[in-house]
């Protein structure tokens, strides 16, 4: 049978449905959590995060991916009561941003050190919490390449995805070819890996779309909502229209088995306010009725957000 490791316990891929595959419960950099600033008590998290999640909800969503690593506010006991709150299956994540948000004990590790911790948290749970990861976090260091610590865990999350079955989603899909490149040494196959925020606005340019789905793997639109026409953008805002179109190029062109959204919104950031109004459920209140209304009929929509989750979450063996 299919498995996703959710944070209450593994369920089949069929009970996911429709999945938000790259979000945040809460993401900061590391040590914002204990900024007293941004410092919030459980009553206050609670307060911004259940009404969105209940939202997500009741418009049908159906499993929330926290794509926040380790050193990133990851709170997975928080997390269990959020799920078990609000019906939202809720799937969490080993592994790491990039290698700029490793801390130092991480960031010293060898490969097959932190290959063991991701291969831990997937098959035995994160800390003592009990729940499992459903998937590994890689990333590019700030200045869009690819550096030597990123490349290391590139390498670990690639040996740790063969021996658990787990996905791989990055953040950023720029500096693409030393990825290809560790990924192929190491035997992964591309359907293994979401690479992630190929729509924001600061990567255009930057993202060999051709290697990625002409190698199998798949291609993350998952900035969806964060809209150069917002009051107040952030920097990798990018025209919502620029970025649909983009979007739908993709699937005309054929892969719409290779795509997957998401909003990439935080529901309580930690160490930064956040985009104001943004939330997961721009999926469901913009991005659908977009899609909809550009003649995306309900098979495809559900493909992308129900069948090609799904077959990507599920836990694989050889």
């Amino acid at each position: 049978m299919s498995r996703v490791n959710t944070v209450l316990g593994p369920i089949a891929a069929e009970e996911l449905g429709l999945v938000a595959v790259h979000e945040h419960i809460g993401y900061g950099m590391p040590g914002s959590e204990l900024d007293t600033r941004w410092w919030k008590t459980p009553e206050q998290r609670y307060e911004e995060t259940v009404p969105k999640l209940r939202a997500f909800h009741e418009y049908g969503g159906g499993t929330f991916v926290d794509a926040t690593g380790i050193c990133n506010g990851r709170d997975v006991d928080y997390y269990k009561s959020l799920s078990a709150k609000t019906g939202v299956h809720i799937v969490a994540a080993t592994g790491f941003v990039g290698g700029d948000t490793a801390l130092r004990f991480f960031a010293e590790a060898s490969v097959d050190y932190l290959m063991r911790q991701f291969v831990h948290e997937i098959t035995v749970g994160i800390g003592d919490t009990g729940s499992k990861a459903g998937i590994i976090k890689v990333g590019v260091s700030r200045g869009f390449r690819m550096v030597e610590l990123d490349l290391r865990i590139y390498r670990a999350a690639a040996r740790a995805a063969l021996l658990t079955g787990a996905p791989i989603f990055t953040h950023l899909a720029v500096d693409v070819e030393p990825a290809l490149a560790v990924f192929a040494e190491e035997g992964l196959p591309l359907d293994r890996v979401l690479f992630g925020h190929a729509d924001d606005g600061v990567s255009q340019g930057r993202v060999n779309e051709t290697a990625i789905l002409g190698g199998g793997g798949r291609i993350g639109f998952d900035t969806f909502g964060y809209d150069l026409e917002l009051p107040d953008p952030p920097f990798w805002g990018r025209h919502r229209r620029e970025r649909l179109e983009h979007f739908l190029r993709l699937i005309g062109e054929g892969h719409v088995d290779q795509v997957l959204a998401s909003a990439d919104a935080n529901c309580s950031p930690l160490g930064w306010p956040g985009v104001k109004g943004h939330t997961v459920n721009y999926i469901f209140e913009q991005l659908i009725p977009d899609l909809q209304q550009e003649g995306i009929d309900d098979a495809t929509i559900h493909t992308i957000f129900v069948e090609n989750p799904a077959d990507f979450l599920t836990l694989t063996t050889n």
